[in-house]
């Protein structure tokens, strides 16, 4: 500049990369912290997901132990329990992608044509990653029930119908007792 016209006052020489640096650090800023936000989101929705899933199949504990007293296979079993969370999986599926393809209008002005508001490989990665986790929900504590002897998992219930079921057993076995001894 000095060489072109010594009069001319000189003020702030950056280069172009730094004029760009500064015209995005905010929208860099944003979206880092739009990542890191939807990163923890994502982890704690698949927390809550396995926290709930289990609660529920830990609730239905007495009655696997029915039916596993009843003679059902482990297998069927399993699967009742996977089936049901399936169903749970399939309907928050169909309501997370209607929300989230709702939502696209408010994405679209935060990617600025880095991708589709409505990218297929992210929605896929985020569906494929909860339904796995939700999987695993159900399959987790489905096992863990699966391994306590019927009789245990009876002998907790106060009142219900594992009650009932060794009222029977016990009336059974008196029944049939008698009958040998008489």
């Amino acid at each position: 500049m000095a060489e072109v016209d010594q009069n001319l006052p000189t003020f702030s020489f950056k280069t172009l990369d730094d004029y760009v640096s500064e015209a995005l650090w905010l929208p860099k800023l944003n979206m880092t912290f739009v990542s890191i936000f939807s990163g923890v989101a994502g982890i704690l929705a698949m927390i809550g997901i396995y926290g709930i899933t289990a609660y529920s199949v830990r609730q239905r504990t007495h009655e696997i132990g029915i039916r596993m007293a009843l003679g059902a296979s482990a297998g069927k079993v399993l699967w009742l329990v996977i089936r049901r969370g399936l169903v749970l999986i399939m309907s928050g599926t169909l309501f997370g992608l209607a929300a989230a393809l709702a939502l696209t209008r408010v994405m679209r002005t935060v990617l600025w044509g880095i991708v589709a508001a409505t990218d297929a490989l992210t929605f896929g990665t985020v569906i494929l990653g909860l339904a796995s986790v939700s999987l695993w929900a159900c399959y987790l504590p489905a096992r863990r029930a699966l391994r306590i002897e019927p009789t245990v998992a009876c002998g907790t219930n106060s009142g219900g119908p594992c009650d009932q079921r060794e009222a029977h057993i016990v009336l059974f076995r008196r029944v049939a007792t008698r009958k040998r001894f008489s």
